[in-house]
């Protein structure tokens, strides 16, 4: 079996692993018009997807005041959770996090969800013991901050050169190289892939089974 290049693999959750980036961008746009606020596009909700919940909402509605905050949280999360049911993993996702564990790589997530979010996709999916460990912004700090990968690095005692993250937008490309990580792109989420380049990732995967191939050949 080749060396591991890197001992701790960092994913993104949404649009990463999940198939959730046409759903949150939907109810991002139903909980400003519930509001009253300016509808964002579909790209521009589809841009705020990885920040903190109320960090993106603030970013789609520019238009809402701030004492209105709570209650678009409130109408974003009745849109999420009347749908979230629908919601699957992309294809191939869970081999590849088996074959990951197989190699002994630690594997975790680094999101923009909230700890209950996180905690409640991960059981829907059935892979809370797939992962050693896990940051949602409600517990560190937004991206591209990178408090969460160094928590998750100092928690395993992992150098950020043996660390890799995995997103799909440039939030997760521009935390990785905050925190001094290399990053790998994936193509099929939410940010348009020719934004990623500028962001130094090794690599811009356009499936999870290009993803697959590609880390277990140079992971």
């Amino acid at each position: 079996m080749r060396a591991r290049q890197f001992d701790l693999i960092a994913f993104d959750w949404d649009g990463t692993l999940f198939d959730s980036t046409a759903l949150i961008a939907r109810c991002i746009q139903a909980a400003v018009a519930d509001v009253g606020g300016t509808v964002p596009s579909p790209s521009q909700a589809s841009y705020v997807i990885g920040m903190g919940l109320m960090q993106a909402l603030a970013h789609a509605a520019p238009d809402v005041a701030p004492d209105r905050f709570p209650l678009l949280g409130e109408r974003y999360r009745h849109h999420y959770l009347a749908q979230q049911h629908d919601l699957a993993l992309f294809d191939g996702v869970v081999p590849l996090l088996a074959d990951l564990k197989e190699r002994q790589h630690r594997l975790v997530v680094a999101t923009g969800k909230s700890r209950h979010g996180l905690d409640l996709a991960l059981r829907a999916v059935a892979l809370q013991g797939m992962f050693d460990g896990s940051r949602t912004a409600d517990e560190t700090a937004a991206k591209p901050n990178p408090l969460m990968l160094h928590e998750l690095m100092r928690e395993f005692g992992v150098e950020p050169e043996r660390t890799l993250m995995i997103g799909d937008t440039t939030h997760d490309l521009a935390m990785a190289r905050n925190a001094g990580c290399a990053s790998v792109g994936v193509s099929y989420g939410a940010h348009d892939p020719a934004d990623f380049a500028a962001l130094g990732p090794l690599q811009v995967l356009h499936s999870v089974r290009e993803l697959h191939h590609w880390l277990s050949t140079h992971a």
